[in-house]
């Protein structure tokens, strides 16, 4: 693995920054606080943002499909087993 990139982790100590103050926990050390970043940094935050929001959803829907398939295939099992078929073909 590499290290992490330093644009990242001028990111990361800035969510970590506006994340204490926001929470009123200890104030961060002045070496490592980050107050803001710039606009590339921010844009690839926004990026990163977008791209969690979509796997939630995705992830949401993918499970929505999977228990809704499940249900069908237990109303059809049930439905086979209430009402057995006259004829084998």
């Amino acid at each position: 693995t590499q290290p992490v990139d330093h644009d990242w982790t001028q990111i990361y100590l800035y969510i970590a920054t506006r994340t204490y103050s926001r929470w009123g926990k200890n104030e961060v050390p002045g070496d490592i606080a980050v107050e803001s970043i710039s606009d590339d940094q921010m844009r690839d935050l926004n990026r990163l943002k977008a791209w969690l929001y979509r796997q939630r959803v995705q992830a949401r829907l993918d499970k929505d499909r999977a228990e809704r398939r499940q249900k069908k295939e237990a109303a059809e099992v049930e439905r086979t087993a209430a009402q057995p078929s006259l004829f084998d073909f």
